[in-house]
């Protein structure tokens, strides 16, 4: 089994984009904590689009990123971002 990685882009309300990032990084520090499947979890901050978070993510495989999504912190996270966000695309790769 490869690795998979998730690239992510989050569009949020204009002016929420503060909280959402203050959600993220509580969510990305339990996910590196209590899921041993999430190998690395990084919230990015466009420097010019003032309404949009992007994640990059590395799962060991397609698994755990399955117990990620349907896990207690992604449930956490969209209970507290709620409607903030307006749109949430994202990339599956497999590690070359």
């Amino acid at each position: 089994m490869s690795k998979l990685t998730i690239v992510a882009t989050m569009e949020l309300k204009p002016g929420t984009r503060s909280e959402v990032l203050a959600v993220m990084k509580a969510h990305r520090e339990r996910c590196l904590r209590d899921e041993p499947g999430t190998l690395q979890f990084d919230v990015l901050v466009p420097e010019k689009e003032d309404d949009k978070i992007m994640i990059y993510e590395v799962y060991r495989d397609a698994e755990a990123f399955k117990l990620h999504w349907d896990g207690a912190s992604m449930k956490t996270v969209r209970t507290e971002i709620g409607e903030r966000m307006v749109k949430m695309t994202g990339v599956r790769c497999a590690s070359a």
